[in-house]
């Protein structure tokens, strides 16, 4: 763990100990308290890396609404590591300058993202089963086929 992780981890131990500890964390109040605790000052790089995040959450909130009345997501990231600065690159779907590689890449991605999420949902689902022997078990299907299915059946009838 990073230094910055474990000063984090430190103020987040004193906030619960001294605002009160319901077993619920809310980062923007930790923040909020750290920042007027003086236990958080932040950088310039800080600052500019949250307007970078504020800025990425605005390009991946962008959708639209394409001839057959499927909502898409406009524009889409492909994250690399260039030296040891981890960096994403966004391109717009419908800009025709942006290459099909980096769509190809940024899909890859996304689906790997989903795959790591499900690994994660189904490790923590048998984890919860396993610390709760008496209880029913919490069965988590994680084959989406006939999910995805019903969501494309209204454009699957437009296209026909």
């Amino acid at each position: 763990m990073t230094a910055y992780a474990n000063q984090v981890k430190d103020y987040l131990e004193r906030y619960q100990t001294e605002v009160g500890d319901d077993g619920l964390i809310d980062p923007h109040a930790v923040a909020a308290w750290a920042y007027h605790h003086g236990l958080h000052k932040p950088s310039l790089k800080t600052v500019i890396d949250v307007i970078a995040v504020d800025i990425a959450q605005v390009l991946r909130e962008e959708y639209r609404t394409d001839a057959l009345g499927q909502r898409y997501r406009a524009k889409h990231a492909v994250r690399s590591k260039q030296g040891n600065k981890n960096m994403s690159l966004w391109a717009d779907i419908d800009d025709d300058r942006a290459p099909r590689e980096h769509f190809v890449r940024s899909f890859s991605q996304r689906r790997q993202q989903i795959v790591g999420d499900c690994f994660q949902l189904k490790t923590d689902v048998d984890v919860y089963n396993g610390k709760h022997p008496t209880q029913k078990l919490i069965q988590m299907p994680l084959d989406f086929t006939y999910d995805v299915e019903e969501l494309q059946l209204p454009f699957n009838k437009k296209a026909a």
